[in-house]
């Protein structure tokens, strides 16, 4: 296992448990893969978190794709609170930071579980039978990415730290 940098501001460092809740709480995040030229290439998308690993889908070609498949490590980020406070010059901010490896699912049974995770967060009054023509629809044109965490951390402003813990 590789090594990860630890936080230079511990105190602010979200518990493991509420890093977890932020993941489960937002609904779009930002995926950085390898990019074109060495450069990063980071994209907004919908995801959906569950035991330890991300989710989402995509079509069938694509930048970040390209980037999976030059090199599987990415970094994924929410940002759960972002409030501008102008009369204290500062920001409060909650954020979490995963890094892992993705894979590309483009089995049809393998993907009716990120499927059904993602439908439930999404289209939670969608019955089961619209639920299941939509995945015959898209199913051949789409396919889903699964980032399994390696590393994860999260920070918020010191001002959002209850009392008792500062």
């Amino acid at each position: 296992m590789e090594e990860f940098r630890k936080m230079r501001r511990f105190k602010q460092q979200l518990s493991d448990k509420d890093a977890e809740t932020v993941l489960r709480r937002c609904t779009n995040g930002i995926l950085a893969v390898y990019g074109d030229n060495d450069y990063p290439y980071a994209v907004p998308i919908s995801y959906i978190y569950s035991e330890g690993k991300i989710y989402m889908h995509s079509a069938l070609a694509g930048h970040k794709l390209d980037g999976i498949r030059r090199n599987p490590k990415v970094s994924f980020c929410v940002v759960d609170k972002d409030q501008i406070v102008p009369e204290e010059f500062t920001t409060y901010f909650r954020s979490v930071i995963a890094f892992g490896k993705a894979r590309i699912i483009t089995d049809l049974e393998e993907m009716r579980i990120p499927h059904n995770l993602l439908c439930e967060k999404y289209c939670p009054n969608q019955t089961q039978d619209e639920l299941e023509a939509e995945f015959k629809k898209g199913a051949h044109h789409m396919l889903y990415i699964e980032i399994t965490i390696e590393h994860m951390s999260g920070k918020q402003a010191r001002e959002l730290i209850p009392p008792m813990h500062k």
